[in-house]
């Protein structure tokens, strides 16, 4: 049986914390689908789904296992149109913790899926999507905190 996981998040932007969870999990897994939060008409300003989807497909162009699409709805029913047994999510502190702890309760009861938590790099705890685009507004070069290819 091939063992297929799920990555979901809107990812923008997809951030070096994003890239450490993927590089860390992937050797668990046969398949490893990153879902992109599709279009969202309550974010505006927030670049199109295929936008963000090819950054990251660039980012990944040389690993075979990694495919990335858009999503919409729940993660878990994602999970099962892509045949995942698991969804993957990093957490950075405690309140990360426990909004994925509901979430993986729900998911698991719900949906039979299980829900596997990586716990961030120390060193990236304090990067998030919402972090560099605030600072990117106010001028800040976050280009420091997004993935180059290879890294």
């Amino acid at each position: 049986m091939e063992r297929t996981g799920i990555f979901v998040g809107s990812f923008n932007p997809f951030t070096i914390g994003h890239d450490s969870i993927v590089r860390r999990v992937l050797p668990l897994f046969d398949r490893l689908v990153i879902g992109v939060v599709g279009d969202n008409v309550h974010k505006p300003d927030m670049p199109s789904a295929e936008t963000r989807m090819q950054a990251i497909r660039e980012l990944y162009a040389d690993e075979s296992r990694i495919s990335v699409k858009p999503y919409h709805g729940l993660a878990m029913d994602f999970a099962k149109a892509e045949g995942a047994q698991f969804i993957v999510k990093g957490v950075r502190n405690a309140s990360d913790f426990e909004y994925e702890q509901w979430q993986a309760d729900f998911n698991r009861r719900l949906g039979g899926i299980e829900t596997i938590l990586l716990y961030t790099e120390p060193e990236l705890a304090s990067i998030s999507s919402s972090a560099l685009r605030e600072l990117s507004h106010f001028g800040v070069d976050v280009s420091p905190y997004l993935p180059k290819k290879n890294s």
